[in-house]
């Protein structure tokens, strides 16, 4: 059986409407249009079906069993397609009701839990999965699809222009060393006399291990390497039990002072690390990553905000 192309979504939205109601005028509000229109769309769909559906009372429109049949049936049809254009989209990554959100191992010490704090408040039914790993595997994740947005060091390996990107804050490299050690004291330090000392480094990937490759040039030798590590918390209980010294982002201070002392580098060594919300621009009107950028948005803003203060 061919369908008649009269008979349309909306006007079988206004049908369902007017059953609920009863009445044109409330039809009509809802519906946003006006009386004259939903009587127009009532008796077009009846033309379309080749059936009556209502009779004439007076001035009003009484359900014939026709109609409630056919009430049924499209209640039935609305719902199976809304929950079509749902699953589609989850399917596609809008609107979904699960955010993947991938970072780093650092960002976990204050940034990942003040920004889901904040995502769970302006909703409240997401149910967010968090992924920790390097810089280079969150950027290949993301080109992928497997993961939603990130938030990461910005440099080479998020230059794409597949990506949006939304700065964040700016975060100073240290020099990690054990609280006893003879270093611990010094206020800035000449990073080309250590060309003797051990360190210990994260693996290939990870955002502070090309910064470190990049301050190790700027003092010109090859550090003398006793581990690479996955994780930066693994890389800090190293630090603090005395294995080795490191190069680490100042965002970890605020938990794990009391383990080791960061120490800044003489202005020659310095470097920042810029650190971002990156997503795919396909999905840069996805309600959930709307969210997402608010919070990020409030943070900077608020990091800037005390950045500036402590001046």
């Amino acid at each position: 059986m061919q369908i008649d192309d009269e008979i349309t979504l909306k006007k079988i939205q206004i049908f369902l409407a007017f059953m609920r109601y009863g009445n044109l005028s409330k039809t009509a509000d809802e519906m946003q249009v006006s009386n004259v229109s939903i009587h127009k769309a009532l008796h077009s769909l009846e033309s379309a079906l080749r059936c009556p559906l209502f009779k004439n009372e007076g001035r009003n429109l009484i359900p014939l069993k026709s109609a409630y049949v056919f009430e049924e049936h499209a209640q039935k049809i609305v719902a199976d397609l809304v929950l079509s254009v749902e699953k589609t989209r989850e399917a596609a990554g809008f609107a979904a009701k699960v955010l993947r959100l991938g970072s780093l191992y650092s960002l976990t010490v204050k940034t990942i839990p003040s920004l889901i704090s904040g995502l769970k408040l302006r909703r409240s039914e997401l149910d967010i999965q968090l992924l920790l790993s390097s810089n280079q595997d969150l950027v290949t994740k993301l080109k992928q699809t497997e993961i939603d947005a990130i938030i990461v060091a910005l440099n080479e390996t998020t230059a794409s222009n597949d990506f949006e990107i939304l700065p964040m804050f700016q975060d100073d490299i240290f020099l990690a060393v054990p609280k006893d050690s003879k270093y611990a004291q010094l206020n800035e330090i000449d990073l080309s006399l250590l060309k003797a000392e051990t360190f210990i480094t994260l693996n290939k990937g990870f955002a502070t291990h090309s910064d470190s490759e990049v301050v190790f040039q700027k003092a010109g030798f090859e550090p003398k390497v006793a581990l690479q590590v996955s994780d930066i918390f693994t890389l800090i209980s190293m630090v603090s039990s005395g294995v080795g010294f490191a190069l680490l982002p100042g965002r970890i201070s605020a938990v794990y002072e009391s383990s080791v002392k960061l120490i800044p580098l003489q202005a020659n060594f310095r470097i920042q690390q810029h650190i971002g919300l990156v997503f795919l621009k396909s999905k840069e009107r996805d309600p959930n990553l709307l969210a997402l950028i608010a919070e990020c948005r409030m943070f900077a803003n608020k990091f800037q905000s005390h950045s500036t203060s402590g001046q």
